[in-house]
């Protein structure tokens, strides 16, 4: 018999419709959950968003502003992985309300069980439902594959964290400047290897219009190209390096 791990759900206030969709959408499998009230940043002062917001940082690591609905939803999972943390999760699921199901997710949950290796994150979905290349493909049983891309999945619609995941993200990322899912996927510098469990039996539901870039609001952002050609040649060595060891690692892990 399965055992559901537990599960939070990442959802405004104002965001009811999402709620319920997603209620909805969970009740089906039998899924329980526990509602985040995620952070709406058009509404946070300035005095909460440099908390952990860093100008200096965005101009020394990111191409752009972050914007406001980029800052909330950052605030949003570093709550979820504080949850995990407070409480001394083994692990949990977070997931975003955008989600829409596409298999058995206590498949999943059984699976995710099996493991014998100590990870830390693993994608239980992609950015938009689309595809990046695969480094390394492990089966775990008949049914799904342990995976790692040659560049971590984007995207936050849904992954299991465990306690110490929670642990290293919250450490790495108290001053941030990027986006949470770009930040994820800068390994060398989060110290936490990112796997993708495929294939993914949940999907991000692309009829919701994004509420980042509602709480961000209509304004452009100015982009610095310059800074963000430069940025992708070094995240491209760096991001090859580590990939690698992350393999090497999970392999002597495998027993391979």
């Amino acid at each position: 018999m399965s055992t559901q791990p537990p599960i939070f759900l990442i959802n405004l206030d104002q965001s009811e419709d999402r709620l319920e969709k997603s209620a909805k959408r969970l009740a089906e499998q039998n899924i329980t959950f526990e509602r985040i009230s995620g952070v709406y940043g058009k509404s946070l002062p300035d005095s909460e968003i440099n908390k952990h917001y860093n100008a200096q940082l965005n101009r020394e690591r990111f191409y752009r502003v972050l914007g406001k609905g980029e800052i909330g939803c950052y605030y949003s999972h570093r709550k979820a992985w504080q949850t995990i943390v407070d409480r001394k999760l083994d692990y949990a699921i977070v997931l975003e309300d955008d989600f829409r199901i596409a298999g058995d997710l206590k498949r999943v949950f059984d699976t995710l069980q099996t493991l014998k290796f100590d990870w830390k994150l693993i994608k239980l979905a992609a950015y938009e439902n689309r595809e990046r290349p695969i480094e390394f493909n492990h089966p775990l049983n008949s049914e799904f594959n342990l995976v790692v891309h040659k560049k971590a999945m984007t995207g936050c619609c849904a992954q299991a964290i465990t306690l110490e995941g929670a642990k290293a993200l919250l450490k790495a990322t108290d001053q941030f400047g990027r986006p949470v899912d770009t930040d994820i996927q800068h390994i060398w510098e989060t110290k936490v290897p990112v796997y993708s469990m495929m294939p993914y039996y949940i999907e991000q539901d692309l009829e919701f219009e994004s509420d980042i870039a509602a709480a961000t609001g209509k304004s452009k952002i100015k982009k610095r190209f310059w800074q963000r050609k430069k940025l992708q040649i070094c995240e491209k060595i760096q991001n090859k390096k580590h990939t690698k060891q992350i393999i090497t690692d999970l392999k002597k892990a495998l027993s391979y």
